[in-house]
């Protein structure tokens, strides 16, 4: 494969259960870095929860967050490009508001949300900035809405399906997600490609979630996880190992990896 970039998933790719990066995933990616190629996170999380990973596998591209719908830079961590969703205010929190679900709502300036749970404690810890806010999001003074992610707790397509003609839907087996139209992790891929002067079929991505199938179909090599859905799987065209069993690594050692090449005559 002659590959000069690959887009790595996070949460069921890159990393364990327990939210850590595997030696061997770690000795992966640092591998390809040492043939050159670029390697960059896209990811659903928000940029604080993100960039301490970056961090750690010493990386020097930038980051997608939120699905695509913002690029940070490598350095910095400033937004470069960012897409906003702008839905009927009055008629989602109808029909959240007086439910059991958990509405988080992210933004450019940071976390809004109904109620806490592990997941946002989490998210506290690693990015060290608490939500701005939590409570009943009627009350809260928000702006620039990157992704809402709705905690239904199961499947709700028929929930999800009455903002279609207003954001990008992402359905989750707990919920779904609301992003800009047309906003996924490969509308920003696509970006960076241009940027990097890189094609797409010099292009690895590896993801396991129903928000990699766009940037699986469209790459030049998609790579579902063995954990991944059956549809994820069926857009990819290769399906790895488990991600507790560093199927990130398999891939790249098996595929991307060149063997080590003596200089000895």
């Amino acid at each position: 494969m002659n590959v000069r970039a690959i887009f790595v998933d996070m949460d069921g790719t890159l990393l364990k259960a327990s939210n850590c990066i595997s030696r061997r995933n770690m000795q992966a990616i640092y591998g390809l870095i040492n043939q050159g190629v670029h390697v960059f996170l896209a990811t659903g999380r928000h940029y604080e929860v993100t960039a301490p990973y970056h961090k750690e596998l010493g990386l020097r591209t930038p980051m997608i967050c939120l699905n695509g719908a913002a690029i940070h830079h490598e350095e910095t961590g400033i937004i470069t490009e960012m897409k906003t969703v702008r839905l009927n205010e009055e008629r989602f929190h109808h029909l959240t508001a007086e439910s059991l679900y958990n509405v988080i709502i992210h933004t450019a300036n940071g976390l809004y949300c109904k109620e806490t749970n592990e997941e946002i404690d989490y998210w506290t810890k690693v990015g060290r900035i608490p939500p701005r806010y939590i409570g009943d999001l009627r009350q809260a003074n928000y702006q620039d809405v990157l992704k809402y992610s709705v905690r239904t707790g199961e499947p709700s397509p028929q929930i999800s399906a009455l903002f279609k003609k207003e954001a990008e839907v992402v359905d989750w087996n707990d919920g779904f997600e609301l992003l800009a139209p047309n906003v996924s992790k490969w509308s920003a891929i696509k970006s960076l490609l241009t940027e990097f002067r890189i094609r797409p079929d010099e292009v690895v991505a590896i993801g396991d979630g129903p928000n990699d199938i766009e940037m699986l179909r469209h790459v030049g090599t998609g790579v579902a996880m063995g954990n991944a859905s059956a549809k994820v799987k069926a857009s990819a065209d290769f399906v790895t190992g488990h991600h507790e069993n560093d199927g990130l690594a398999e891939f790249i050692e098996q595929y991307l990896l060149q063997p080590y090449k003596s200089n000895a005559i």
